[in-house]
């Protein structure tokens, strides 16, 4: 089989696995409706004291009398054209109130957000991995493993306060909340933006810093390094021409899994530093029980960090080809 071949049926593999995955998703993400405790048309109209038109009303949005496979089996028809429904405690007169929309308006910010920290996680990652990588046990190495590891342990909203206190509160560098679009002014944007890039990126550094290292320790072992250093090749083309390019693609999947992580991650720095992303809308959305709008968030998630990771595993095997026959 040609290695072109190869890859497209790799490929294929992986979306058949991918399907059945969805559909698991899905049926996982409608079964939210089985938390709320006892009658769920009630517990979302407010208690015991709720008006009975609103129970009825809550009742027939979402079909709660019917079975709960006719009831999972109508909403993913919806869903499957897009369609999510609409905010329990919004008019329908207002466009936010269709989950879609809101979810529309919403998820660039949240996208912008880890996009941003991943490529944060990259710049401050990548070299110091490298430095690490090359010289093991050298001082440089040791301060890029204490760091490393003081980024694992550090959670992101902890660090977030820091910088908060640090560069707005203190200093007052960069403005603490609030959230400007590109179009409006692309440096305000990135200045409102650029302390939740930090916040996420630095724990993502530090996995991607370790990870780049240890690939790179192994790499430089191998016997044909010993045999490139043997035939006398400059230490510049042994480095980036060989050894970096074999180190650097176990690394693809830790990114994959981070960008992954850093999509839900957003969800508390967008309610520290009040940006309106989809982790704004979803916490309203749970304390007000709206149940459509925790659903269509939720779900958007899940398939987006299965998506990512599908297009990491395609990354992987087309740069190591060995993975196809997996």
């Amino acid at each position: 089989m040609t290695s072109g071949g190869s890859l497209f049926s790799f490929v294929a593999r992986r979306i058949l696995i991918t399907i059945p995955l969805l559909f698991i998703i899905s049926l996982a993400v409608f079964s939210l409706v089985l938390l709320l405790p006892g009658d769920p048309a009630l517990a979302l109209a407010g208690g015991l004291h709720a008006n009975a038109s609103t129970v009825l009303q809550i009742r027939r949005q979402l079909h709660l009398n019917e079975g709960f496979f006719a009831q999972y089996g109508l909403w993913l028809s919806h869903v499957l054209r897009g369609n999510l429904g609409h905010s329990l405690f919004s008019p329908a007169s207002v466009p936010s109130s269709n989950v879609a929309a809101g979810i529309r308006i919403r998820f660039p910010v949240t996208l912008s957000i880890a996009v941003g920290g991943m490529v944060m996680a990259l710049l401050i990652g990548l070299p110091t991995g490298i430095i690490a990588g090359l010289r093991p046990r050298s001082w440089a190495d040791r301060v890029v493993t204490a760091v490393s590891s003081l980024g694992v342990a550090m959670p992101d909203f902890w660090l977030a306060m820091l910088l908060v206190i640090l560069l707005a509160i203190h200093t007052h560098v960069l403005p603490p909340l609030g959230y400007t679009p590109f179009a409006t002014s692309p440096a305000s944007w990135f200045q409102h933006l650029l302390m939740p890039w930090l916040a996420l990126g630095f724990g993502a550094a530090a996995t991607v810093a370790r990870q780049i290292r240890g690939s790179l320790i192994d790499t430089l072992d191998q016997d044909y390094m010993r045999t490139a250093v043997a035939k006398g090749l400059r230490p510049r083309t042994i480095i980036f021409k060989h050894a970096l390019k074999n180190a650097v693609s176990p690394v693809v999947t830790v990114v994959g899994i981070q960008f992954g992580y850093l999509l839900g991650g957003t969800f508390i720095i967008e309610n520290i530093f009040s940006l309106p992303g989809l982790g704004t809308y979803m916490i309203q959305a749970i304390g007000t029980k709206d149940l459509p709008v925790v659903q269509g968030v939720a779900l958007l998630t899940a398939v987006a960090f299965v998506v990512v990771n599908l297009v990491v595993d395609v990354l992987y095997a087309y740069l190591n080809p060995k993975v196809r026959l997996v």
